[in-house]
């Protein structure tokens, strides 16, 4: 009997977990894989958009951070994590 009582109780419990992890863990690491992807094909003169709604075009690339133009004398230097997404790639 104990262990029929451990099958009712445990396989609820996995099945829930199979569930979360197909709704919700699966398409994150997607769109986190695809967003990485992103970063990496970021060239100069490519305009983007910040995660803060900055629209800028990039005018360097370092190791770990993007040069951005937002105006004629006006750059900032941001992480390549905070770019939200390219609005105009230069090979387009």
């Amino acid at each position: 009997m104990q262990q029929n009582a451990l099958f009712q109780y445990v396989i609820p419990f996995l099945f829930m977990f199979g569930v979360f992890y197909f709704l919700v863990i699966k398409p994150q690491q997607k769109r986190q894989k695809e967003h990485e992807e992103m970063l990496k094909k970021i060239n100069k003169n490519d305009e983007v958009v910040t995660g803060g709604g900055i629209h800028a075009t990039v005018v360097n690339v370092k190791e770990k951070t993007f040069i951005l133009r937002i105006d004629d004398n006006a750059k900032m230097e941001v992480d390549k994590s905070s770019i939200a997404y390219v609005k105009k790639s230069r090979e387009e």
